[in-house]
Parts: C-alpha cells; sequence; structure tokens
C-alpha cells in the first residue's frame, strides 16, 4: 500500500486527470465505479468521463466497452 500512494504523491498529474487517465487505460470494470466517482469528486463532468473511457478503445480495444455500461451506472448512483 506504501508503494501506491508513493506513486500517487510523485505523480504530476492533478487527481482529475489521473482518474481520467485510469478510466482510458483500464480493460475491466473492476473499479471503474470507484474511478468514476473519484474523477466527479476531483471535478471531472460525465462527458469527460465519457470520453475518457472512449479515448481508451483504440489503446485497449473492445475490452474497454464493457467499462461504459458500469461507468454511466456510477454516474447514476451520483446523481451525474
Amino acid at each position: 500500500m506504501a508503494m501506491i500512494t508513493d506513486l500517487d504523491t510523485a505523480s504530476a498529474l492533478d487527481k482529475r486527470t489521473e482518474e481520467l487517465a485510469y478510466l482510458a487505460a483500464t480493460g475491466s470494470e473492476s473499479g471503474v465505479p470507484f474511478h468514476v466517482q473519484s474523477a466527479l469528486q476531483a471535478g471531472a463532468t460525465r462527458e469527460e468521463v465519457i470520453s475518457a473511457i472512449l479515448v481508451g478503445l483504440p489503446a485497449v480495444g473492445q475490452r474497454v466497452i464493457s467499462s461504459l455500461p458500469a461507468a454511466l451506472s456510477a454516474m447514476a448512483a451520483a446523481g451525474q
């Protein structure tokens, strides 16, 4: 856990950008609701969350599409 904390503090990216990047790079649904919530709390918009997931399509492939329903559900739960 300390390594994760160290990585988080060493990043030159702000929290909003980090969370959006995670959503772009993920290839699975696990963790998506957590990172959507974190991105929204850091100031990301609904459109940015959706765009971040879709921008990952060329890199991650069709797997990224499976995370979109989980993200939409998490945003609905957050009132977005």
